[in-house]
């Protein structure tokens, strides 16, 4: 007999291909008017927040928060990292070694079920590294979506949504909740990821290779592909920076928003220096004015890719993160990856 989350499942699934179907019919589009280039963007009801900041430069710090952040959570998880009951009762406890927070956007639930049959699966390494895998959303326009979500949530348990608008302008504030979360939830992990919906993600590499469960923790650590780029001053770009936004002509330091690796105690650090700084609309390089601020210095990797590689055992098998990855993708590479791991390259 089926179980109940096996049921729950199939429910979602059905659910969501009768949303999908009916959202790409004839029906206006429901992009978020409010995004403005170089603006970020949130909801105009989020306790007069908009206007926070109005006059006062980016780098300054007061007081008073700038970036109150303060977005309620309409969907959390706020027990993910307490001990499983059984390690509880056997009298361990052991909290994650690996948090992973993937951004994502409500249509994109194949990307997030393939992530949690692949490398996002929680029980890859069993009890020897405790790893778990978080995707993070705001809201969308449409309730159908939303709703949608939420029922996802209620079989999978691995979504956190905040009260402020999913779009690409808001990318920084959904990056901020996760380090909100992981501050106030997790804050006895030892290491985050922070990652998209579309990458692949080589787990034996980064956990045994990159961070070894075996070492001494590191701490204020902060790793991916390293990016030394100035502001693009263009409007037609999609990384278009303003200048009164941000006048330097350089960027500090940072790392590609497709896939970087920090220690859990730089996510409260990031986070509180985040409600002092103004917020730019691009994710990666507002995370990078922050650890200016905190004298904390990126370190380069070259197994991070923030671009899409042809696929090949021997070459995979080097990486840390591939970028553009389709859900179907994801479970060819997986499944060869792990079905040819005695092979030699």
């Amino acid at each position: 007999m089926p179980s109940k989350v096996s049921c729950l499942y199939l429910l979602t699934v059905l659910c969501w291909a009768s949303a999908l179907w009916y959202l790409s019919g004839s029906r206006p589009s429901s992009s978020y008017s409010g995004q403005m280039a170089g603006i970020p963007v949130r909801r105009s009801s989020a306790r007069g927040l908009s206007g926070a900041g109005k006059n006062l430069t980016y780098g300054n710090v007061h007081s008073r928060p700038l970036n109150p952040h303060a977005f309620p959570f309409l969907i959390n998880e706020p027990d993910k990292c307490q001990t499983p009951p059984a390690e509880a009762a056997a009298g361990n406890s052991t909290p994650p070694f690996l948090v992973i927070l993937i951004s994502t956007t409500h249509k994109e639930f194949d990307a997030r079920q393939a992530i949690r049959e692949t490398w996002g699966d929680e029980s890859t390494f069993g009890g020897e590294v405790r790893v778990v895998t978080l995707f993070l959303l705001g809201t969308h326009p449409d309730p159908v979506l939303n709703q949608m979500v939420a029922q996802e949530s209620q079989v999978f348990h691995d979504i956190v949504v905040e009260d402020f608008v999913d779009s690409y302008h808001n990318l920084t504030l959904k990056t901020l909740m996760g380090m909100r979360w992981v501050s106030t939830y997790c804050p006895l992990a030892r290491y985050i990821m922070k990652t998209d919906s579309d990458i692949f993600v080589n787990m034996d590499n980064l956990v045994y290779n990159l961070l070894k469960p075996a070492t001494k923790p590191r701490r204020r650590y902060f790793t991916g592909y390293v990016i030394n780029g100035s502001p693009i001053r263009d409007m037609r770009s999609k990384w278009y920076m303003p200048r009164d936004l941000y006048p330097e002509s350089k960027y500090p330091p940072f790392c590609s928003g497709t896939g970087y690796v920090f220690s859990a105690d730089v996510a409260e650090l990031i986070y509180k220096t985040s409600l002092h700084t103004r917020l730019l609309h691009l994710e990666d390089v507002y995370v990078g004015v922050c650890l200016r601020k905190l004298g904390i210095h990126p370190f380069q990797n070259s197994g991070f890719n923030h671009w899409k590689m042809a696929y090949s055992l021997c070459r995979y098998r080097r990486v840390v993160t591939v970028h553009q990855i389709s859900p179907e993708e994801m479970h060819r590479i997986y499944n060869d990856m792990t079905s040819k791991k005695h092979l030699k390259c």
